[in-house]
């Protein structure tokens, strides 16, 4: 029987149970005692925080990273982002990509006036006294390299911190950094292309 879990995953962990460098990182294993052969499904890079859904279960992971699921972003951005901005990101902004240029597809974006308490990040981000900051949502169907912080810096607001809340219609909750929750199941909410 395959078993399912949703994690908060911190600044500064990767998306991974086996690292092959010599560099010492911080994995996924060392966050919660999982089975043998559990995966996440999709990936966080190490900058980044929030929803991760692991499983054992290879099929799902297919699923998931599909066209077809939403992954929800909260973005800190450096400044306060204009409407103007918000409307360049719904529309598609151009960013590189593997070397040459790429036009993302048509996203929602908002600005969040009701951030989440998503505690103290283990490294700080930065003082109150370089300017201000505010926080954007951005829900994506494609999951490009670096994706959200390329396309908030291609509207001149440079991402500070980045949290998914959300893959498909599951969500963060209320968990904590580092916190898992083991699940029966994922319910993803799938829409035709």
């Amino acid at each position: 029987m395959h078993r399912h879990f949703l994690l908060f995953k911190p600044y500064g962990y990767l998306s991974q149970f086996v690292y092959e460098l010599k560099r010492k990182k911080k994995l996924l294993g060392e966050l919660y005692p999982f089975p043998d052969g559990t995966m996440a499904i999709g990936r966080l890079d190490e900058d980044s925080e929030g929803l991760l859904l692991l499983t054992t279960d290879g099929m799902m992971s297919e699923l998931v990273r599909s066209k077809k699921v939403e992954k929800e972003y909260y973005a800190q951005v450096d400044g306060l982002v204009t409407p103007e901005a918000i409307l360049q990101l719904q529309e598609g902004v151009e960013i590189g990509l593997d070397g040459s240029k790429y036009k993302t597809k048509k996203c929602q974006a908002r600005i969040v006036t009701d951030i989440p308490d998503f505690g103290i990040r283990a490294k700080k981000i930065r003082d109150e006294r370089h300017g201000p900051t505010s926080w954007l949502s951005i829900t994506l169907r494609e999951g490009k390299f670096r994706q959200v912080r390329k396309m908030t810096s291609a509207v001149g607001f440079p991402t500070l911190r980045l949290v998914r809340v959300r893959i498909g219609n599951v969500y963060l909750q209320n968990l904590k950094a580092g916190e898992v929750l083991e699940v029966d199941s994922f319910t993803l909410d799938k829409e035709s292309e």
